[in-house]
């Protein structure tokens, strides 16, 4: 339930937060997308919402990621 509070507070990642707890990514969707249903399923939808949400922006993510990567290099070149 704190992973999920965290997760809804923050708008975070499933990576940023099993940092923030020290557990990996998969014990984090497994809590939030298996466990927490059981427990308190009001937070459980508010948590696959976020989880919904952050699926649908990695694509745009990871392209901003590379976008920045290649200008830094083409950036470096040019020193």
């Amino acid at each position: 339930m704190e992973i999920a509070s965290y997760l809804i507070e923050n708008k975070a990642t499933v990576r940023s937060a099993a940092r923030q707890f020290g557990v990996s990514k998969s014990t984090v969707h497994k809590d939030l997308t298996e466990r927490l249903p059981q427990i308190n399923h009001y937070l459980a939808d508010e948590a696959r919402d976020i989880l919904q949400f952050n699926k649908q922006e990695r694509h745009l993510r990871g392209g901003q990621a590379t976008r920045e990567k290649y200008l830094q290099q083409a950036a470096h070149l040019h020193l």
